[in-house]
C-alpha cells in the first residue's frame, strides 16, 4: 500500500525538529528562521506556509490562549492576515503576513473544543464558545470587537436563537455569561441586539465620511469615518497586507503617513485628518483616496514614461522647465507653488520640506503635475539660511549613490528669477512602462513601526532593524543595510534621518497574495543638517548603543550585534563603507549650474569639511 509523501513547510523546535537539528539546516541554508523556534522550509512560500499554519504557530507560541473573535467562527486568520486569540496578557506578534492580537481574556472564559487540520495533521484547540463570541462582538473599542462584522454577528445571533429556542431565551444565556465577568454594559448591548427589531429608518450624521481608497487605481478598500473614529474594510478581493488598522478607531498608519506636514500642511490651512482627506485625491504609493468612484478612471496613472537621464548631463536638467516662477516682485516663489496645491488633482506630499509634484513629459518638459501624470519631485532652494539645502542635498545624494547605495536619479535645474538651484528627484515607487504590471508600494518606518509622523525621531536604530526583520524577504542584507545607512548619515552629519525618512519598497505581481519583494528602499532625502542656521550642533536623529553623538565603531559593531548580525560582518560593512566614502569624496563636486553664489559655495564646503573630519575620527 502505497501513501502520499508529506511535505513538510514549517518546522516549530520541540514539535517536529529538534534545537540542534534546527541549527545546523539554518546555518546550511537548509531552512530560514523567522523567530525562535520557528522555522519554514528555504524554498517555501512563506507568507503562504505562515498563514496555512497560522493557529498551529499561534497554540505554539502561546498555549495558554485560545481563538476568539473572528477567528473563533473563521478558525484560520482573516483575510488581512490576522489571528484573533485571548490569553493572559494584551499583544501582537507581526511575522511577515501573519499578525497574531491577543487581548486579555476575561476571568471566566467560556470555551469549547475546536478540530484543526493544517496538512501537520490535526490538533484540537479551544475557541470562544458561541455564547462568548457574541459578547466579544460588542466590547468598547476591541480590535477583536471590530472583527466581527454586522452579518458574523447577525449568523451568531441567529445560532443562539435556535440553541435556545428564542431570542429571550438567548438573551438570558448570554446575560449570565455577561454577568460572571462582569460585562454588564456588553451584556446589555447585546441583549438589545436579540431583542428588539432594528430600527427600519437609517439616520444618517451628515458629518460622515465615506472614501474608497485605490492601490494603482483598482480599490482596495473602504475607508470611513462616523464622525467620532475611522473605520478601515478591505475588499474581499484584496488580501495584501498593506492597509491595517491596527488600533480601532484610529487612521490606518499607512495611510496617516501619506498626509502633507510641515510647509504642505499650512499651505492647505486644514488642520485635522478628516480635513486634509477631503482636500485631495491623489498621494504617494501609488494611492488614491476619493469620495468619488469616478475619478479612478479619470486621474492619470503615474508611470516613468521618461527617464530623467535622458535630460540631464553631468548633473545638470537639460530639459526645459515649465513650473512654478516667482513672478512679479510681490508674489513669492512660494506662493505661486502654493497655488498648485488649490486643485484637489495635484499629489500630496509628507515631508517638511517644500516640494512640488512634477511630471517630466518625453519632449523634456518638467511641468506641474496637476491632472498629470506625478513622476517627478521638484526641491526647491530654502530661505532664512536654508538656500543650500538643494544643493546640499544633490551632493549627500550623490555621496550616498557612490558608496554603493541603490539611489534615484538626480539632477540640479536651473531656476527663473535669479533664483537659487533646485533639485529634481525621480521617483523609484512608479511603474517604469504602460506595460509593467508590477504593484509598488512605499511605506515609510513611522508606518511599519505603527507611530504617528509625530512620533518620527522617537525610534531608535535597533528598533528599525526588529520591525524590518520578520517583514523583508531578505532580512540579512535589510539588517546590514540599515547598519550602514545609519554609519552613513553619522558620517555626513544627517540629523535629519527620522524614521519617515527610511522606508521598505513594497512589490507584488498581479493577481498575487503575497509580496514578492519587501526591501529596505532606496536612499532618499539624505542631507548634511549641520551646514545651516541653528544645527551646528545638531545630533542623529534616531540613536544606536544609545548614543546620539561622537559614534565610535564599537558602537555600530554593539548594534550589528544586537540587530543579529556577526561583528565579523559588521566590520566588513564599516571598513567598505569608510573605504569607498573617502574615494567618494575626493571625486563628488558641484556641477557648474547657474545660481551657485559664495553663500552655496560656503555650505558646499563646509559640508565637505565635515564629511571628511568625521571620517578621519571614525577611521
Amino acid at each position: 500500500m502505497k501513501y502520499a509523501k508529506v511535505i513538510i513547510l514549517l518546522y516549530l523546535v520541540g514539535e517536529n525538529l529538534d534545537k540542534a537539528r534546527a541549527h545546523y539546516q539554518a546555518e546550511t541554508g537548509k531552512i530560514v528562521q523567522l523567530m525562535r523556534g520557528i522555522y519554514v522550509d528555504a524554498g517555501a512560500d512563506i507568507d503562504e506556509t505562515l498563514l496555512r499554519h497560522a493557529v498551529r504557530i499561534a497554540h505554539y507560541l502561546y498555549p495558554k490562549a485560545y481563538l476568539s473573535a473572528a477567528s473563533a467562527v473563521l478558525l484560520a486568520p482573516t483575510r488581512d492576515g490576522r489571528l484573533y486569540i485571548s490569553g493572559p496578557r494584551s499583544q501582537r506578534t507581526r511575522i511577515r503576513a501573519l499578525e497574531i492580537v491577543q487581548n486579555v481574556a476575561p476571568d471566566h472564559p467560556s470555551t469549547a473544543s475546536a478540530v484543526i487540520k493544517d496538512g501537520l495533521g490535526e490538533f484540537r484547540i479551544d475557541v470562544s464558545s458561541v455564547r462568548q463570541r457574541f459578547l466579544e462582538a460588542f466590547r468598547v473599542r476591541s480590535e477583536h470587537a471590530a472583527s466581527l462584522d454586522n452579518t458574523i454577528r447577525a449568523d451568531i445571533a441567529q445560532r443562539l436563537i435556535e440553541e435556545y429556542d428564542d431570542p429571550k431565551g438567548a438573551a438570558d444565556a448570554v446575560w449570565a455569561l455577561a454577568r460572571e465577568n462582569e460585562w454588564y454594559r456588553v451584556g446589555e448591548q447585546a441583549e438589545r441586539y436579540l431583542l428588539k427589531s432594528q430600527a427600519t429608518i437609517e439616520v444618517r450624521n451628515e458629518a460622515a465620511l465615506d472614501f474608497t481608497v485605490a492601490w494603482h487605481g483598482q480599490p482596495i478598500g473602504q475607508l470611513r469615518h462616523d464622525g467620532f473614529e475611522w473605520r478601515w474594510s478591505a475588499k474581499k478581493s484584496f488580501d495584501l497586507p498593506l492597509v491595517q488598522q491596527r488600533t480601532p478607531g484610529k487612521l490606518p498608519s499607512f495611510i496617516l503617513s501619506l498626509l502633507p506636514e510641515g510647509w504642505l500642511k499650512r499651505v492647505l490651512k486644514e488642520s485635522d485628518e478628516r480635513a486634509l482627506l477631503r482636500s485631495g485625491k491623489r498621494y504617494m504609493s501609488n494611492i488614491t483616496i476619493t469620495a468619488q468612484d469616478a475619478d479612478l478612471v479619470a486621474l492619470p496613472a503615474d508611470i516613468l514614461d521618461s527617464r530623467l537621464s535622458d535630460f540631464s548631463r553631468d548633473g545638470i536638467f537639460t530639459g526645459t522647465y515649465a513650473g512654478p516662477e516667482r513672478g512679479a516682485i510681490e508674489q513669492s516663489f512660494e506662493d505661486n507653488l502654493a497655488r498648485l496645491y488649490a486643485s484637489p488633482d495635484t499629489p500630496r506630499l509628507s515631508g517638511v520640506q517644500i516640494k512640488a509634484p512634477m511630471f517630466l513629459e518625453t519632449d523634456g518638459k518638467l511641468v506641474a503635475s496637476t491632472g498629470m501624470p506625478f513622476t517627478h519631485i521638484l526641491k526647491p532652494a530654502g530661505t532664512s539660511g536654508f538656500q543650500a539645502l538643494s544643493t546640499i542635498e544633490y551632493l549627500a545624494m550623490t555621496l550616498g549613490s557612490q558608496v554603493g547605495f541603490a539611489a534615484p536619479s538626480i539632477a540640479l535645474i536651473e531656476m527663473p528669477d535669479e533664483m537659487p538651484p533646485a533639485l529634481i528627484v525621480e521617483r523609484f515607487d512608479i511603474r517604469t512602462t504602460p506595460d509593467d504590471q508590477r504593484r509598488i508600494a512605499l511605506e515609510d518606518l513611522c508606518s511599519v513601526l505603527d507611530l504617528p509622523p509625530a512620533a518620527k525621531y522617537d525610534g531608535t536604530i535597533e528598533r528599525i532593524a526588529r520591525g524590518v526583520r520578520p517583514l523583508s524577504t531578505s532580512p540579512e542584507d535589510d539588517l546590514l543595510l540599515t547598519l550602514r545607512r545609519a554609519l552613513f548619515a553619522w558620517l555626513i552629519a544627517d540629523g535629519d534621518m527620522h524614521l519617515k525618512n527610511l522606508a521598505l519598497l513594497k512589490i507584488a505581481a498581479p493577481g498575487a497574495h503575497s509580496f514578492e519583494s519587501v526591501r529596505l528602499a532606496p536612499l532618499y532625502d539624505a542631507v548634511t543638517t549641520q551646514v545651516f542656521p541653528g544645527l551646528e550642533h545638531d545630533r542623529m536623529a534616531l540613536k544606536l548603543n544609545g548614543k546620539d553623538n561622537r559614534l565610535r565603531r564599537a558602537d555600530f559593531v554593539k548594534t550589528a550585534v544586537t540587530m543579529g548580525l556577526s561583528a565579523t560582518a559588521a566590520n566588513a560593512a564599516i571598513d567598505d563603507m569608510l573605504t569607498r566614502f573617502a574615494e567618494a569624496l575626493d571625486k563628488t563636486f558641484l556641477p557648474d549650474v547657474c545660481g551657485i553664489d559664495n553663500m552655496l559655495k560656503t555650505s558646499t564646503d563646509k559640508m565637505r569639511a565635515i564629511c571628511a573630519e568625521r571620517l578621519a575620527i571614525f577611521a
